[in-house]
């Protein structure tokens, strides 16, 4: 196993998850339901089905395109979000 690549990965995908929408969402059922574990195993679980459907697809579509383009591609998708995120959040505060 690459285990810097291993780390790099946990340490992106934690940075990424910190205060993302999944874990307010975690919060909110947690503090509300008796049952903590069971939240924790349902969230985890999430997070791990998302993780595999991401490098299952990314695997695959790595033998079409490659990964110069596959990333600026990722890139390019990301920065759409924002740009949209910025788009609706200024239309907001004109209203």
């Amino acid at each position: 196993m690459n285990w810097q690549l291993f780390g790099l990965t946990f340490l992106t995908v934690f940075l990424a998850e910190i205060g993302d929408k999944s874990q307010l969402a975690a919060i909110a059922l947690s503090g509300s339901s008796s049952s903590p574990r069971a939240v924790f195993f349902g969230s985890v679980s999430a997070l791990i089905l998302t993780s595999l459907l991401g490098v299952i697809i990314g695997a695959s579509m790595s033998q079409f395109l490659p990964g110069r383009i596959l990333k600026a591609l990722v890139a390019i998708g990301m920065m759409l979000m924002a740009l949209k995120l910025l788009w609706v959040s200024s239309g907001d505060e004109l209203s």
